[in-house]
């Protein structure tokens, strides 16, 4: 794979890993297109440039991973004064974050070959952009619940858990299951767009992480370098995307890029039924 086309991937990644439109489904596409898709280091290239969107998301929202929510203060100076009542808030939000992660991780280590091979079909993302697309268009009239008081709870996260199960599928969206996910417990947009990045943490650590430690022997010297360069810049382009998404979102709910979606599904599909190959196998 050529600079050029890793710094490409890196900032789709970085713009649309936490926008609803699925990063996966646009790096697959483009992949397809430059003729690269099939390349071992470009699978994992794909997946490892997520840790540059991790730390963007632990950059911008440091003071919720690092301090009580009522004071707003840092706790860790002091550990070992207050442990029980200081830590008690950060450890509720530690154990949210871990139960709606668990769902993932589990059906993701138990059907990973099949991920692996849907991650291989262009039309499969065409469908569910498409689809997901249409759902997004109308996910303010679906969505029928009277919006709650106060923060996510054991129950919710273990729900939106499950929602972020379905976007294994390429081209679903993480970060559109988990916000719809999100609200359907009665979250805010704001609220579940916040929730879902937090979430982001741990299921793109894991899944960054595992590739990795699969294939790092496979890794020659000039490939580290590409992935410290793809996530730098993911890192970059995640900042300024969270900052931008989550100010749109509040205003302009999900429909532009519900529409984008199906734009875009609709194109691939026609592209592959006037008989142009996309498929990377």
């Amino acid at each position: 794979m050529e600079l050029f086309h890793a710094i490409v991937l890196a900032i789709i990644e970085g713009l649309t890993e936490f926008l609803p439109v699925s990063s996966t489904g646009h790096m697959i596409i483009y992949s397809s297109l430059a003729g690269i898709a099939g390349n071992e280091f470009t699978k994992l290239y794909t997946v490892d440039i997520q840790f540059g969107c991790i730390l963007s998301v632990l950059v911008l929202y440091h003071r919720r991973f690092l301090t009580d929510p009522r004071t707003e203060k840092f706790i860790v100076p002091s550990y070992l004064k207050s442990f029980p009542p200081r830590w008690q808030p950060m450890l509720d939000f530690y154990s949210k974050i871990l139960i709606a992660f668990l769902p993932a991780a589990v059906i993701g280590f138990l059907l990973n070959d099949f991920i692996d091979s849907l991650l291989e079909n262009v039309v499969v993302v065409a469908i569910t952009l498409l689809l997901g697309g249409i759902v997004l268009v109308f996910i303010d009239r679906i969505v029928n619940v009277q919006p709650k008081d106060g923060d996510v709870s054991v129950a919710d996260a273990l729900k939106i858990g499950f929602f972020q199960c379905i976007a294994m599928i390429p081209g679903v969206s993480r970060s559109a299951a988990t916000i719809i996910g999100g609200m359907f417990q009665g979250l805010t947009r704001t609220q579940a767009a916040e929730f879902s990045f937090f979430l982001a943490v741990p299921t793109m650590a894991a899944a960054s992480g595992y590739k990795l430690l699969k294939t790092y022997k496979l890794l020659q010297p000039e490939d580290y370098q590409m992935l410290l360069i793809g996530n730098a810049i993911a890192f970059v382009v995640g900042l300024l995307a969270i900052r931008g998404f989550v100010g749109f979102l509040t205003r302009y709910g999900f429909k532009v890029f519900g529409y984008y979606r199906i734009a875009l599904g609709l194109l691939l599909l026609g592209l592959v039924a006037a008989g142009v190959k996309l498929d990377v196998i």
